[in-house]
């Protein structure tokens, strides 16, 4: 197993960026722009663009500058079931690009905090003439990477779009669907070691820690390797692997709304006992939507709602995380073969189908609280873990 990231010389001249790398760039930085409410230009194929920006962050002048260049109104674009709540019915998926409806904007409406209140379902939605106004529209091209890039970005997956032509526009990034839509594969398979330690834990002493990052030079990724599992493969075996994705509130502050907390530490304290080990710690935070998002989740699941349906009511699906992450983690730690400790079926069958052996199961249950045994029985009944 690799310990150490090969790192280039101080006199070795850099090489020329490759276009997947420029790819990711591109995302990354368009990514950026649209959590600073900036509008960015998307473009496709046979001449077609979409100026889009994040419902959540647009500045008024960000409309106003989409509007001058479209010539046409904007439309909002939502995933269906926050499209439906918005509406106040059902809304039926006939759109060419089944996930995404597109929303007539009232002609009067410029207050972004009244486009972020349609965005928002943990807001306040002032449902006046204004709102029953809004009618599904036709969807424009390039709805359903919008969205995407919405979502990369960690924002509400909701977007002020309107076509434009297709032309370079002075003081606005542009970056193409597909590259948008190859982003999280992309970005995974890129994956490369950039430092290592050895850090001592409390469950477990004999632990390094190697972090990894894209190369667009996205947020890490980290493994805990715990004792030896090249050891456990040259006799044969397979070590215990674990993939953990980041829990702020489970992790560091102890909250009991999940299981999170217990995971982490009790896989650690298992790799130790068994003597090896490796827990991928990934950038995945509330299976995929991020900190601030699962945050609105959790204010959902107060009124009512549990974890699925908090989620898609946010726009999001049931689970964003790419496994992809963690099988291209373990090739480079070079550990083909793992025993899985886990309970939920869609890692065993993510990490097989990236070509990871999958020598067994091992469970990884922890008893309720009083706090989080709605959230772990929605776990088994609706996400079909093996408790």
């Amino acid at each position: 197993m690799k310990r150490n990231a090969i790192q280039p010389s101080a006199n070795q001249a850099p090489k020329p960026a490759s276009a997947e790398t420029l790819a990711l760039r591109a995302v990354h930085r368009a990514v950026s722009e649209l959590r600073r409410g900036t509008p960015v230009v998307l473009r496709g194929l046979a001449g077609q663009a979409l100026a889009v920006a994040a419902a959540e962050t647009v500045s008024a002048p960000g409309l106003a500058e989409i509007s001058s260049l479209s010539g046409t109104p904007p439309v909002l674009l939502l995933a269906p079931v926050r499209a439906a709540a918005v509406l106040q019915r059902p809304v039926p998926l006939t759109a060419p690009e089944e996930g995404v409806v597109a929303l007539r904007l009232p002609p009067a409406l410029t207050a972004p905090d009244r486009l972020r209140s349609f965005a928002d379902p943990t807001g306040e939605l002032l449902l006046g003439p204004e709102g029953q106004a809004m009618e599904l529209a036709p969807q424009p091209p390039l709805a359903v990477a919008a969205l995407a890039l919405g979502k990369l970005g960690r924002l509400l997956p909701a977007l002020v779009a309107a076509p434009v032509p297709d032309r370079e526009v002075p003081g606005l990034l542009s970056v193409t669907a597909a590259e948008i839509l190859a982003y999280p594969a992309t970005a995974a398979t890129t994956l490369r070691a950039v430092g290592e330690a050895r850090v001592p834990l409390e469950d477990a002493p004999e632990t390094r820690i190697t972090a990894f990052r894209a190369a667009d030079g996205g947020i890490e990724h980290l493994a805990m390797t715990v004792g030896d599992p090249a050891a456990v493969l040259a006799a044969g075996g397979a070590p215990l692997v674990r993939l953990h994705s980041e829990c702020f509130t489970g992790d560091l502050l102890g909250s009991l709304r999940c299981d999170c907390g217990p995971q982490l530490r009790g896989a650690l304290r298992r790799m130790a006992e068994d003597g090896a080990g490796v827990l991928l710690y990934l950038a995945q935070e509330g299976r995929g939507i991020g900190l601030v998002n699962k945050l609105r989740a959790y204010a959902l699941q107060d009124q009512g709602l549990d974890t699925l349906d908090a989620n898609r009511a946010l726009g999001y699906g049931a689970d964003e995380r790419n496994f992809l992450v963690a099988a291209t983690m373990l090739r480079l730690l070079e550990i083909p073969r793992v025993r899985l400790l886990t309970n939920n079926p869609d890692k065993i069958s993510a990490l097989s189908a990236c070509g990871i052996e999958i020598v067994s199961r091992e469970q990884h249950a922890f008893a309720g609280n009083g706090v989080n045994d709605r959230y772990l029985a929605t776990k088994a009944e609706r996400f079909g873990h093996m408790f």
